[in-house]
């Protein structure tokens, strides 16, 4: 194992990871959960199954979940045993990728042998988000690694970084995992029809709050309070870290990315009545949700370290 080798299968890992991603809201968007039938690991009982769209959809997310699966478990390993990469932030990572690996497998099992409710399976898309941005941070931290050992790389800030702002980021994650989940929990009952047009709810800015429509409306609200959560955020840095630190590099980029957020999310309101349309338009919001959950969590941890004035925040290079 050589650290290029090491970055490689990270990177490989984090690819993968993320094709988990997008396979799995492909199955849920185009109404392929029960494609297998109630079979695990096997598909209808064969281990090549009938060709339908439903089967394929589902037994390719299957496929590449047990390959992906591998990868995790061999970042794993080379993270634990391959003396160089041991270090305690990259072992949190590989750790976390296991973990949420091995937990959205054993969902995605139960919600096929038994049928699971949407509050279940809502939870399963939340898992898989937290593996792949587990992964992600892994794949950053040894890239920082190499380029670190390459002397091509050094961390400055030109600001102190005020230790609340930890604590704040944090309180952002929590909130925007609240929303992601909500946004799941409707998509697994089918609630987005229930507030029809977009930016108001049928018609109304305050449509009447009963059955699928207030739980559609909620998530629609909760969306809206996250962008300005996060403006407000990305403005405390600039004010007192600066706009051209690593921070609010990250913190910009985030405001961004919450932006195109609510704008893919009334992308996916009018596109709901065509089915072959709603597909890209999902996977395009889900892509955007991943980026934006992730990006908020290296804000954190480099909030976390970049705030520590004991803790050298330069990346050491691989022995």
């Amino acid at each position: 194992m050589t650290q290029r080798r090491y970055e490689i299968l990270s990177l490989l890992t984090c690819v993968g990871m993320f094709l988990v991603l997008i396979a799995g809201v492909l199955v849920t968007n185009t109404g392929s959960e029960r494609g297998c039938g109630t079979d695990w690991p096997l598909c209808n009982g064969k281990f090549v199954p009938a060709y339908t769209v439903e089967s394929m959809v589902e037994y390719t997310h299957r496929a590449i979940s047990g390959l992906v699966g591998l990868l995790v478990g061999a970042t794993f390993l080379a993270t634990r045993f391959w003396k160089p990469a041991r270090s305690r932030e990259a072992m949190l990572y590989a750790d976390g990728a296991l973990l949420f690996t091995v937990m959205q497998a054993v969902l995605g099992a139960m919600a096929v042998v038994w049928e699971q409710s949407s509050i279940v399976l809502a939870l399963h898309f939340g898992i898989s988000l937290l593996a792949f941005t587990c992964t992600w941070l892994h794949y950053l931290y040894v890239s920082r690694v190499s380029k670190a050992a390459d002397r091509t790389s050094t961390a400055t800030q030109a600001s102190p970084v005020p230790a609340k702002l930890f604590r704040a980021v944090i309180a952002a994650i929590v909130y925007c995992y609240v929303v992601i989940y909500l946004g799941a929990y409707i998509r697994h009952t089918s609630s987005g029809g229930a507030c029809e047009g977009w930016p108001l709810c049928n018609g109304d800015v305050v449509p009447e709050l009963s059955g699928s429509t207030a739980v559609a409306f909620a998530h629609r609200v909760a969306a809206l309070l996250m962008l300005i959560v996060v403006f407000l955020l990305a403005s405390f840095i600039r004010r007192t870290v600066g706009k051209r630190s690593e921070l609010g590099s990250i913190a910009a980029k985030t405001a961004f990315l919450v932006l195109l957020q609510v704008l893919s999310g009334g992308l996916l309101s009018v596109t709901l009545d065509n089915e072959d349309v709603y597909i890209f338009t999902g996977l395009i919001h889900t892509i955007i949700i991943a980026s934006l959950f992730s990006m908020l969590c290296l804000l954190a941890i480099r909030a976390r370290q970049l705030s520590r004035p004991d803790t050298d925040v330069r990346t050491e290079a691989v022995q």
